[in-house]
């Protein structure tokens, strides 16, 4: 009997870890349950949740099958190792267009188990051109090769063109197919993609909520397609499938505004459906000869300059099986895209938030401008009511001119959206293949439902902004007692969100390029708030798809546009080509892939080789410099910096990594090569660049003091000199910024690594120019280009966010150790500044949530830290040896999960695990 009950004891006692030790967050390839996954070894990662502090994985066991409700045979064995993160899958091959369901279970260091997690599950893609059953690309109309554009021409270089080839306008075609489901449903997949963008129904009802799908990609390299599962939008008898295909950067004319004109092909489409029967036997539909296509009521798209839909033109229940098509014409078999149709791998776009109207000011009988209070990205919904014929314009802008009409001076004109109305009861119509960077919306031709008169008008009932940005997940939050820098931290935030689309944009509106010096530079201020773990892999692809023969990665990917600047910059600049390099490395760094430092490589040796081609002595000087600094001139190309110093800089920075990479690779020889050229590289520098005698490198501004510090240039003699005269200037110019859009980056971290971050406070606490407070009380409801906020410049831009990186790891203080990989080994340290008395932060890593929260009560400072199971931290509080220092209301002596190893530089140095943990320190 006593055996009895001490067994039972045990096995409850069992269960109950159990319970508390759970695994969450499953995800395969970085996303929740993704579907078109092409890896072949698809890569699970998981996160573990315990009350219990200093959990360390010490195995797991995964489980794959096809059936949801049986994992028999499909159970991995159990692997002992910490690993939680990118296990890439080791069983049989997997089939294409197939779901699989997943679960693993873990046990820590005392070898208790979490017992099984929730079940998960991805589907396959299509690995092979066979895989696709003889789909074919099917269009309206086919663009002779005559009329190709690509890559594309800038707008004002066209005498450089034989641009009179050029089609104005392209059908925007519907293509639509019925067949009949002859049995009773298990699954179904359509896998698909148009050109440039597409929507496809089913049955009458959209797949989906993607918008501008696929992503933009080179499409003579890399051609994107999606895949859904459409197993609730089928019936057992008669289906139908309609698909309307619109232009997006596929096809860019030169009516309206436009920023470049290019010419892939016309709108086409391709496309597969696998249905799967609960008998077991399937049937497919593919794109081909069958199908029939018509024109659409979207008559005129653009990327760059608006929509116009004519509601007349509509065809009731085209994309159901009743319809009659017997007007339609047969589909033409169309040229296919010269790239590699692949999985869109990435977060699609969608609509993330919507707007409300905040004020309706007339400005004349039939013009209204609206006012949604906030310049973003994105779309309107209109809803409104007519007769038959009558027509409203659209138009969005960012600003108002002095006539308080809208004003699209500095973001491409003219842009706007049509409707033709139908004159049936209430109409709802929002464009589907475009988009822009707006807060407010002029219409003409309607006036609001409340408006007196003018009876012979369309009335709008409602008007809509739909914002529209990449649909990665929510990573960080930050929060301070500081209304100034919480003002500033959503300033930058609605830039960042306007800025992620299938790439990282300048703006949303005047180029919608991916100018790619921001997506490292601004990069970690971006990942603290979201996921971009995808998103940056697909830009890798990019600059690899955008890559010359001579090794050059250019200034923009994909590379839609040739800049014809005559070296001035715009197309080979080495602090933009180096995002080549730079970015697969943050991908290892932030997310623990090296996979994709492996597949980058060769175009990161290639690029590194390129620029030390075009060195001279070692010695990298052209390119666009600091652009944006704050000289005497206009801002634009470096001013107060040698443009030969952020290129050799940042081209040392290249091969500092490209040395850490091969060595992580294997490549113990091309480490050794990159090692020796880094050597050479910054002799040279410092002999050019460097005064000896001043402790000054060139005319010490700035940009030019602070990126040799943090790239390694300066040699650890003279580091304290250079970092005192980097801080002294900045006093002699009232603590204002000079530096640009380079060198913005590397004097944060500077000031931070050095000790400085009241000066950072100092300088980003003010109102006038440059400071983020005066973009805010001249309105700005986004980050803009130019610190004044001219209304000739962008009023939605990415670039100069940089502070917002050291709100999370200045402020709040979330840092990685040297060494570690995706935050596995945590540094807290917080900077308790200016009059800032109540910080909170949180970061989500690939091991679960950091919160770094601190609050300052009189002399007594309360430090609140979560560290995420299997992972560590060294926490390092600003206290003396002669404070009092508790974690839970016990003195650290007495705290056994806490190790205080020291004081250094004025802070307590304390070791602890995962877990959650209160310091006060009085």
């Amino acid at each position: 009997m006593k055996t009895y009950i001490t067994a039972l004891f045990v096995l409850l006692s069992i269960e109950g870890f159990s319970q508390q030790l759970r695994v969450v967050n499953l995800l395969c390839e970085r996303k929740v349950n993704p579907t078109g996954v092409e890896n072949p070894a698809p890569l699970f990662s998981w996160q573990v949740e315990t009350p219990h502090r200093g959990y360390i994985q010490s195995a797991y066991q995964l489980q794959i099958s096809e059936d949801s409700s049986s994992f028999n045979g499909g159970a991995t064995a159990r692997i002992v190792s910490p690993q939680s993160n990118m296990v890439p899958y080791t069983g049989e091959k997997l089939l294409p267009g197939h779901r699989y369901y997943w679960r693993v279970q873990v046990w820590d260091q005392l070898q208790r188990s979490s017992g099984w997690s929730p079940v998960a599950l991805f589907t396959t893609a299509l690995y092979t051109k066979a895989d696709w059953s003889n789909a074919q690309w099917i269009g309206y109309e086919d663009l002779p090769d005559s009329m190709r554009l690509a890559p594309g021409v800038h707008k004002g270089e066209e005498k450089f063109y034989e641009l009179h080839k050029a089609k104005q306008r392209t059908v925007v075609p519907l293509f639509r197919k019925t067949f009949k489901a002859s049995g009773k449903i298990k699954r179904a997949y359509l896998f698909i993609s148009g050109m440039g963008q597409y929507e496809v129904n089913m049955n009458g009802k959209k797949v989906g909520d993607n918008f501008l799908a696929p992503g933009w990609t080179y499409y003579d390299k890399r051609v994107l397609y999606n895949t859904y599962d459409v197993t609730s939008l089928l019936n057992q008898g008669n289906n139908a499938i309609g698909v309307i295909a619109g232009n997006g950067f596929y096809n860019i004319n030169k009516e309206r505004y436009y920023k470049l004109s290019v010419a892939f092909g016309a709108p086409k489409m391709i496309c597969k459906l696998h249905i799967s029967y609960i008998d077991g036997s399937g049937a497919t539909i593919v794109s081909d000869n069958s199908w029939k296509t018509a024109t659409s009521p979207v008559t005129y798209t653009s990327i760059f300059g608006g929509e116009d839909y004519d509601a007349n033109l509509e065809q009731k229940g085209w994309d159901q099986p009743g319809f009659n098509d017997g007007s339609w014409k047969p589909v033409k078999i169309v040229k296919a895209p010269s790239g590699k149709l692949q999985a869109e791998t990435d977060y699609p776009v969608k609509v993330m938030e919507t707007l409300p109207v905040r004020t309706v000011t007339r400005q004349a009988d039939s013009v209204y401008v609206y006012d949604f209070g906030q310049n973003a990205s994105g779309i309107v919904e209109l809803r409104i009511k007519g007769r038959k014929g009558q027509t409203v314009k659209l138009t969005p802008a960012e600003l108002l001119n002095n006539e308080q009409q809208v004003s699209q001076k500095a973001s491409g004109k003219p842009y706007y959206f049509s409707y033709t109305l139908k004159g049936d009861g209430e109409e709802v119509w929002r464009p589907r293949f475009t988009y822009y960077g707006f807060r407010y919306v002029q219409v003409e031709g309607a006036v609001p439902d409340t408006a007196a008169g003018k009876k012979d008008l369309p009335r709008i009932n409602g008007l809509t902004f739909l914002h529209t940005r990449n649909a990665n997940p929510v990573n960080g939050s930050f929060e301070c007692s500081n209304t100034l820098f919480n003002q500033i931290d959503t300033l930058i935030l609605w830039a960042i969100k306007s800025n992620m689309q299938s790439v990282v944009t300048d703006c949303p509106h005047r180029e919608k390029l991916s100018w790619l010096e921001q997506d490292h530079l601004m990069g970690a201020s971006i990942q603290f708030n979201y996921d971009i773990y995808n998103l940056y892999k697909k830009l890798v692809y990019d600059m690899m798809d955008a890559q010359t023969k001579e090794g050059l990665v250019p200034d923009i990917a994909p590379e839609f546009v040739f800049f014809n600047d005559k070296g001035f910059g715009f197309r080979d600049s080495p602090e933009w080509g180096s995002a080549a390099v730079i970015l697969p490395w943050l991908l290892y760094q932030w997310y623990g892939d090296k996979d994709i430092m492996q597949e980058a490589y060769p175009m990161m040796k290639r690029y590194a080789d390129y620029l030390g081609r075009r060195a001279q002595n070692n010695i990298l000087d052209y390119g666009l410099g600091d652009w944006y600094d704050l000289g005497p001139k206009h801002p634009g190309v470096s001013q107060l910096t040698p443009k030969g110093l952020t290129a050799t800089a940042i081209y040392y920075y290249d091969l500092g990594l490209l040395s850490k990479v091969a060595a992580l690779l294997g490549n113990t020889k091309d480490a050794d090569l990159w090692k020796k050229q880094l050597a050479a590289v910054k002799l040279a520098f410092n002999k050019k660049f460097f005064d000896p005698v001043k402790k000054v490198y060139a005319d010490g501004s700035q940009t030019a003091m602070a990126m040799p510090l943090c790239t390694g240039l300066v040699e650890e003699k003279d580091r304290n000199a250079v970092f005192h005269n980097l801080v002294d200037s900045i006093g002699t110019t009232g603590k204002k910024l000079t530096a640009g859009d380079i060198g913005f980056h590397y004097l944060v971290r500077a000031l931070q690594e050095g000790g400085a971050s009241q000066l950072i406070y100092d300088m980003n606490s003010r109102n006038d120019v440059p400071g983020y407070g005066f973009q805010l009380a001249k309105g700005a409801t986004a980050l803009t280009e130019s610190w004044p906020a001219l209304a000739g410049v962008s009023n939605n831009h990415l670039m100069l966010g940089h502070i917002m990186e050291w709100f999370y790891n200045g402020l709040g203080g979330i840092n990685q150790e040297d060494g570690s990989v995706a935050y596995r080994n945590v540094v807290i340290r917080p900077e308790v500044v200016g009059d800032i008395t109540e910080v909170r932060t949180s970061y989500n890593t690939v091991y679960g949530t950091i919160r770094s929260e601190w609050e300052k009560r009189g002399d007594v400072l309360l430090f609140h830290v979560t560290i995420p199971a299997n992972s560590s931290a060294v926490v390092k509080l600003p206290a003396t040896a002669q404070q009092v220092i508790t974690e839970g209301d016990v003195p650290l002596d007495k705290q056994k999960d806490v190790v205080l190893k020291g004081y250094q530089d004025g802070r307590a140095v304390i070791k602890i695990g995962s877990g959650d943990y209160r310091f006060e320190v009085r």
